[in-house]
């Protein structure tokens, strides 16, 4: 069921209405029945996947809050006793959960990939020999919910707080509804609590609700649907363009990514808060980083916060780590021997994160790219401090931000090149013909008009980027733009909702062969 469909309008003002219509110690029981609803049209039989999870992590916490217990209640001499004693059990309770998980997480969406590049060796040794497909059908946002669900399990591990005792209230927490096709990565202590809440009608979360979804239609219905039809028109067939038309094309499908992924959070935040919930931001002007790390720091938030708690800390701050630590500082000289671990540690991360994309090369080599990039920042780290001392940079000044930022997008958009081309050995196709046979004429000698668009569709994109632009440019120097229209008129605030819903429907729903495309991070 996608967000962009009638059914799904209809299941959202449905259950919104019935929640504030039903009693309310029944409020959970609706959110967990929309749910359902949501996740039986949208992915069938694969919901038996969501259940798995829920049944899988409801156990292990359940074993794991019952030895923190022990603990808790244990006289103070002995806590130190028990603590050892059941410290291999929990250990084991954790790693068998995340197991459970990530190796039928692998199966679903790696082993296929796997299989390839096996097949080969397996011809050698064994001719004939065929190594079996998986044909099983990949769920609905499967690794947002199976992250979500084993960041529980890893924080009751760490006694953050005690487990989820009753089942559907944590199957809750782990198909709510929204967050199921492309997040954010809630955690638990600040996602139950909201869901097994009492409320009231409110009207500020409808009308910020409602504000936010329209604002998620449009960077996904006005801007990103548009775009993606130049996208998908040059990258069916990349060898048929020039360079400077790869470069466009992939320039419009920055502008799609972020509209369609940035829209679709949107989307999913105001629906909560319709509910009164308010989900983890999980985008940050990142149009304004000045770095590849704060990117990271400003784009999908949860799933950075997520890795950088639950894998690189864990990581560099293991006794592995720091024996690897202690001899490149020895036998190291420099910089480069105080940051080999660090710099492991973050490839690894960015490893993950980019085959948590999908299993594709391009994707090992999306994460590749930006753990170089960032580890070759801590090297020079030094280098640059004495260049900005020589040319006499004031770090402070608006022109060398300006710099910084620029600089950051040229990283990300290339970076782009190899998430967008079907194959990796296309990108750096793409990226040599974008240097080397650019033919720059094609920008203004009418090709892009034979791309899928016309000038009508050309002038809305223009336009609806100056308006995103000036939204994020706000939002960065003065803070939300909702709460700035509260301080205004109720006339002011119907407008702020009305605009947009004939703008939708005009440029939107209503124009010319629509046809809704998918949420890019749907498949993930």
């Amino acid at each position: 069921m996608s967000f962009t469909t009638l059914p799904f309008l209809i299941l959202v003002g449905a259950s919104v209405v019935l929640y504030y219509v039903v009693p309310k110690q029944c409020q959970w029981v609706l959110l967990l029945a929309a749910s359902m609803v949501f996740y039986c049209v949208g992915g069938g039989k694969t919901v038996l996947y969501v259940f798995y999870t829920a049944a899988t992590v409801y156990t292990a916490t359940l074993a794991l809050g019952h030895w923190n217990t022990l603990k808790r209640n244990a006289p103070k001499e002995d806590k130190k006793a028990i603590t050892a004693k059941y410290k291999p059990h929990r250990r084991a309770v954790v790693a068998a959960a995340c197991l459970a998980n990530f190796v039928l997480l692998y199966v679903l969406k790696y082993w296929n990939f796997t299989a390839d590049l096996l097949q080969p060796a397996v011809d050698v040794l064994i001719p004939g020999a065929q190594i079996p497909l998986s044909e099983l059908v990949l769920p609905l946002g499967v690794s947002f919910f199976m992250f979500q669900s084993v960041g529980y399990v890893i924080d009751v591990y760490r006694d953050k707080y005690q487990p989820e005792k009753n089942f559907l209230k944590l199957l809750l927490f782990v198909s709510f509804f929204p967050q199921m096709v492309q997040g954010p990565i809630s955690r638990f202590d600040a996602l139950a609590p909201q869901l097994l809440a009492k409320r009231s009608v409110n009207y500020t979360d409808l009308k910020y609700g409602i504000q936010l979804v329209m604002w998620g239609y449009f960077k996904k219905l006005v801007i990103a649907d548009r775009t993606a039809v130049l996208v998908n028109t040059v990258m069916d067939d990349p060898w048929s363009h020039s360079g400077s038309v790869l470069a466009f094309a992939i320039f419009f499908y920055c502008i799609q990514l972020y509209g369609d992924f940035s829209g679709g959070i949107d989307i999913t935040r105001g629906v909560a808060r319709m509910f009164g919930i308010d989900l983890a931001e999980n985008f940050r002007q990142p149009i304004f980083s000045t770095s590849l790390t704060d990117f990271w720091r400003r784009w999908h938030i949860t799933l950075g916060a997520w890795m950088r708690d639950y894998l690189f800390y864990p990581l560099s701050l293991s006794k592995p780590f720091g024996r690897l630590g202690k001899f490149t500082r020895k036998h190291i000289k420099g910089k480069l021997g105080k940051i080999i671990p660090t710099s492991l540690a973050t490839f690894i991360i960015y490893f993950v994160i980019g085959i948590w994309h999908g299993a594709n090369w391009r994707y090992v080599a999306f994460g590749f790219w930006n753990g170089a990039i960032i580890t070759m920042s801590l090297l020079l780290a030094p280098k640059y401090v004495q260049w900005k001392e020589k040319l006499h940079i004031n770090e402070d000044s608006r022109w060398w931000h300006l710099f910084q930022m620029v600089r950051t997008n040229i990283l990300v958009f290339f970076g782009r090149y190899i998430t967008r081309a079907p194959r990796f050995l296309t990108a750096v196709w793409m990226v040599k013909e974008t240097f080397l046979h650019p033919h720059w004429p094609d920008l203004w000698n009418g090709t892009l008009m034979t791309l899928g668009l016309t000038g009508g569709d050309f002038l809305v994109i223009a336009l609806g980027v100056l308006v995103l632009l000036c939204a994020e440019w706000y939002e960065e120097k003065h803070g939300s733009v909702r709460a700035m229209l509260e301080t205004k008129s109720p006339l002011v605030q119907c407008v702020a909702i009305l605009v947009p819903l004939v703008v939708l429907f005009c440029f939107g729903v209503l124009r010319a062969d629509y046809i809704s495309s998918d949420f890019i991070y749907k498949q993930f």
